[in-house]
């Protein structure tokens, strides 16, 4: 099999880098309807198009689960800097619409975050702090709608 390596030429807003971390890799074949495994066998999990009857979960659903967690990781470290005790039942239930416009399909997000028993105006400057930090939200500002509601 020949391989061939498309540049972006027209990058835009290219963040120069440091060191990388992490990096994440995963095969899917078949699409929304088809199935994904990562290179070091801890995802394996079959995909299914948003509503319909198959057995997998969908990419929204996997982008949502990716956003909830790197959330509370940014909100931790943030809560550090603040120094703010975060709650032991905190929580993140982010929701992802595949949704429609004029120029075709787009996703948009709402991020629920549970603080319980965290002073409001704390838990809004941890929010607002972990939104400016996550790299999740980093790749979502500007791009798409985004609702963040926080709940103490």
């Amino acid at each position: 099999m020949e391989t061939t390596t498309i540049q972006n030429v027209t990058a835009i807003n290219v963040i120069p880098v440091k060191k990388v971390v992490y990096t994440g890799k995963v095969q899917v074949t078949g699409g929304r309807d088809g199935y994904a495994k990562s290179d070091d066998g801890r995802l394996q999990i079959d995909l299914t198009s948003p509503g319909a009857t198959g057995i997998g979960t969908n990419p929204e659903q996997l982008f949502a689960a990716g956003w909830s967690a790197c959330f509370i990781g940014a909100m931790t470290l943030n809560a550090a800097k603040l120094k703010l005790t975060l709650p032991a039942d905190l929580r993140v239930d982010t929701e992802v619409d595949l949704a429609t416009g004029e120029d075709g399909y787009f996703l948009q997000a709402r991020l629920n975050v549970t603080l319980p028993g965290m002073p409001l105006q704390a838990a809004h400057a941890l929010v607002e702090a972990a939104h400016q930090t996550c790299p999740y939200s980093k790749l979502s500002k500007g791009n798409i709608n985004v609702q963040i509601n926080v709940a103490i």
